[in-house]
């Protein structure tokens, strides 16, 4: 008999990765120099990316901002702080080659972004005089499975790959290097619930001469048990480390690196749909980001108001304008009301313009590097405004109207 035989429930697998692996990397550069852009000029527009290899980091993409920023030294800082400091580790930060190619914001999306289609009708008030900075097709997502109203798979993904860095910096593991990942396959009962953990993958970047056997059973012991709750894990609970044998090349020297490459781990694991846009390195003008961190605030508030287990929120832009080009709500049968009446609670509650969004959320302060690793949805070791439910007693409230 196979070992997916023995699982009687539907099975859902996450992964996540640590800041040390080369796509987080570019990710976490990007939005260190957005960071350090908004602390001297909020009204920064920017869209950044990061690609990183052997030896050598590129910083492309458009700028337009009053900021004088010293990308070189973000660069280097950032590398540093992730455990990166010499060329076996996986990139020296010191040594490495740093190119950057970055020019203005072209005037066409300038336009659209600075004066909406709707303000240039006369139509938009000055929340909604920012139109979008692109078209794009976010979601957002809650879940009641975790506390923080999130995919078990992926909260469990992140919460291991955290700990196996958290070891590595302490030093309660030694000689491991930056560069990991996690995978987690969780077995849901009939009712839709999580029911156990069915099998965990850990890989790990290593100093030469590894004992595998013997970091197998370390990493059981300080990231597995220190992570998972024990009766999430039985007698059939599989466990894997490094399949290939060993992990010694890592980081930017082990896979070329570049942002916006882990969309599925930066924000629900595989368990909503995803527009295609990414976060890192963009400013709140682009819907791709503001929109999306939008939408997982208005399904949270959903879940945590008892309106539904389960809610995926969809919305659509377009260049230029402010108002959503389409706005949906699924509930996968779980809601408290049908998606059509919840929808028009969302559409009485909630202003996906993108000028409301940037205000209403503070986009514009410099948040943004801490949320490049291990997701920027269901944090609880930061306060995020996306991840607020103040507007539970609100729907509620509506909702008993109805």
């Amino acid at each position: 008999m196979s070992e997916l035989k023995r699982v009687k429930g539907r099975l859902r697998t996450a992964e996540s990765v640590t800041e040390g692996h080369p796509d987080k990397v570019c990710d976490q550069i990007a939005d260190a120099i957005l960071d350090e852009i908004l602390r001297q000029d909020p009204t920064a527009h920017s869209a950044i990316e990061v690609m990183a290899s052997t030896g050598i980091v590129f910083v492309m993409g458009e700028l337009s901002t009053s900021a004088d920023v010293d990308i070189n030294a973000i660069v280097r800082r950032t590398i540093q702080q992730i455990g990166y400091t010499d060329a076996p580790s996986g990139i020296d930060y010191e040594n490495c080659a740093i190119i950057q190619t970055i020019r203005e914001q072209s005037p066409d999306i300038a336009q659209g972004v600075g004066h909406s289609e709707e303000a240039r009708a006369g139509e938009a008030d000055t929340l909604s005089a920012e139109g979008a900075g692109d078209q794009g097709i976010v979601f957002g997502y809650a879940s009641d499975e975790t506390p923080e109203l999130m995919p078990m798979p992926i909260m469990l993904a992140h919460q291991l790959a955290k700990r196996l860095a958290k070891v590595r910096k302490e030093g309660i593991i030694a000689n491991l290097r930056p560069d990991g990942k996690t995978q987690v396959s969780i077995e849901y009962d009939e009712d839709d619930r999580p029911k156990r953990v069915d099998a965990i993958l850990i890989s790990t970047q290593h100093g030469p001469g590894m004992d595998q056997k013997q970091l197998k059973e370390d990493l059981w012991d300080h990231v597995v048990k220190e992570t998972v709750d024990p009766r999430m894990i039985d007698s059939e609970t599989r466990f894997y480390v490094n399949p290939t044998g060993k992990f010694e090349i890592g980081g930017p020297n082990g896979d070329t690196g570049l942002t916006g490459r882990k969309l599925i781990v930066d924000t629900y694991g595989g368990m909503a749909h995803h527009g295609g846009g990414s976060f890192s390195g963009k400013d709140a003008s682009k819907v791709d980001r503001s929109g999306a961190y939008y939408a997982r605030y208005v399904a949270k508030n959903i879940v945590a108001a008892g309106l539904a287990r389960r809610c995926e929120v969809a919305v659509a832009y377009a260049i230029g304008r402010a108002q959503p080009f389409s706005l949906g709500v699924n509930t996968f049968g779980t809601g408290a009301m049908d998606d059509a009446a919840l929808l028009d609670l969302v559409k009485e509650v909630f202003d996906f313009r993108p000028g409301s969004i940037i205000q209403n959320l503070g986009l514009t302060k410099p948040i943004y590097q801490h949320t490049a690793s291990y997701g920027h949805f269901g944090r609880t070791d930061h306060k995020y405004p996306w991840e607020e439910t103040d507007k539970v007693e609100q729907l509620k409230a509506l909702a008993a109207e109805r």
